[in-house]
């Protein structure tokens, strides 16, 4: 019976250090060296200095910007450690309040668009931290981003194109906008 013990506790020891510090050491140690950015969180620098991640989204408030995804994550929008959606069914009144309220917002924020909103610019992801819009909600945009900055809108609508992710391999996932990369794009524009 002892020695059964002593071997069941030397299985439990030998297995919690492979699988608790060897291979978490080897993979991370694989990443950094095949996809070091990914690895560190793909942060994203202006000028040297880390201004986000291409994996979170930020909020963007001015009307010079491309506004994001909202947020539902709490106790305050684009907090990466409360990562969640709202819960909300679809015909749930905080829900049906919470779009509206957004569809307001960006009516009033540019009250001569009358296109139809695109779906993501009134609606939470599933992790609240969508970092990417759809590229028809970046050209809903567009207009309101142009006359802010005093763009012609043909330049805005081709920055909108140069920072779209197509397609992983031509069928899988969405086309994307990250709004981030996009809203740098723009402050270095000349």
């Amino acid at each position: 019976m002892p020695r059964m013990i002593r071997n069941s506790v030397m299985s439990l020891l030998f297995m919690t250090a492979l699988t608790g510090i060897v291979y978490p050491l080897v993979i991370t140690g694989i990443a950094q060296v095949a996809f070091p950015g990914r690895a560190n969180g793909s942060i994203v620098e202006e000028n040297g200095k880390p201004v986000g991640s291409a994996l979170i989204g930020q909020q963007f408030g001015g009307p010079g910007y491309f506004w994001g995804r909202p947020s539902a994550t709490t106790p305050y929008p684009y907090n990466s450690a409360s990562s969640s959606g709202s819960n909300l069914g679809p015909n749930n009144p905080d829900l049906i309040r919470a779009v509206q309220s957004r569809i307001d917002a960006l009516r009033a924020a540019d009250p001569g668009n009358r296109r139809p909103i695109p779906v993501d610019l009134v609606t939470s992801s599933a992790s609240g931290l969508d970092p990417d819009i759809s590229p028809a909600a970046a050209i809903y945009q567009a207009g309101r981003v142009a006359r802010a900055r005093g763009l012609d809108v043909a330049k805005v609508r081709d920055l909108i194109a140069e920072n779209t992710r197509e397609r992983f391999l031509g069928i899988f996932g969405e086309p994307a906008v990250n709004v981030l990369r996009l809203n740098l794009a723009l402050d270095n524009l000349k």
